[in-house]
């Protein structure tokens, strides 16, 4: 029994899925299926780039989705007595697993996350916000450096793991908040948008009326909510839940504690580039058995 993860924006590389795309006929219909979905040819950006238009947020998130999927696809058809026991993703990639238990339609969460992007970096102009890791703090403290912020907002983005929580804000208040932790390692992130805070409530209320336009149904298996880090009991609730992921804090920690603990599930296997959310696990509890499966694991 493993618990499938997939990764979420920053994860995206020029060259993502050609292994597989090269191998998979699985992988060839649904990027063919992703390029029919959007109107233009996300596949090409994948495989090919250039890089600057791959990260731009409103084709990052797609082909991040269309790529983890694949790759979970391809792994489940080939290794059908492996069971997956649960699923979870970090921000965009809890869209991906949702369409792993079967919550959400793959045509219908490709062109979600691909308006959420759009709808995210319209939210807040480029260059008027931005993102900090703040390492080594604990949550209580990142929260105290807050609330002494007088100046714009900070707000809590992601409790990534145990000594790596990502800020979000405003120029004015992320400079003061500087200011205020300055005895602290702090690392400013190349991002254009200070996603998950309050500051994206256009984008989360823009969202709201696309999710509610499409087809919820329940979980096949457990999908660990980003919001609640516990999993999701229902289609309504999974909708309910990426209408407010939009603005609150990534609780990955949380997440991974919840699927050991309470799922007694101790095996994990990222779905795509990067390694970020296999790297994270081990930081948060080092007795988790962790793979992952992309183009590297298919030419081995």
């Amino acid at each position: 029994m493993k618990a499938a993860l997939f990764p979420g924006q920053g994860s995206q590389a020029v060259g993502m899925g050609s292994k597989l795309y090269e191998t998979s006929d699985i992988a060839k219909v649904l990027f063919e299926s992703a390029n029919k979905t959007l109107g233009y040819d996300i596949k090409n950006l994948m495989l090919n780039g250039p890089i600057e238009s791959l990260t731009s947020t409103e084709n990052a998130q797609p082909a991040l989705l269309a790529s983890s999927y694949a790759y979970y696809k391809h792994y489940v058809n080939e290794n059908s007595e492996i069971k997956i026991a649960a699923c979870a993703g970090h921000s965009l990639g809890e869209y991906t697993a949702l369409v792993a238990a079967e919550v959400i339609d793959f045509e219908d969460a490709i062109m979600l996350v691909h308006k959420r992007g759009k709808y995210m970096q319209e939210a807040v102009p480029a260059g008027k916000g931005g993102m900090l890791a703040v390492m080594g703090l604990g949550e209580e403290e990142i929260l105290g450096f807050c609330s002494k912020v007088t100046q714009g907002i900070v707000e809590i983005a992601n409790l990534n793991c145990p000594g790596q929580t990502v800020v979000a804000g405003d120029k004015k208040g992320l400079a003061e908040f500087q200011d205020i932790a300055s005895g602290s390692k702090i690392i400013p992130l190349n991002v254009s948008a200070p996603f998950h805070s309050s500051l994206m409530k256009p984008a989360a209320d823009n969202l709201a009326k696309d999710l509610d336009a499409i087809t919820f149904n329940e979980p096949k298996i457990p999908v660990i909510a980003n919001v609640t880090a516990k999993a999701i009991t229902n289609a309504e609730e999974s909708k309910e839940l990426l209408k407010q992921q939009v603005c609150s804090s990534v609780r990955w920690t949380d997440s991974i504690n919840y699927l050991v603990n309470e799922l007694s599930n101790n095996q994990t296997i990222e779905f795509g580039p990067g390694g970020v959310l296999t790297k994270l696990c081990k930081r948060i509890n080092k007795e988790i058995k962790r793979e992952q499966f992309d183009d590297k694991a298919l030419e081995q």
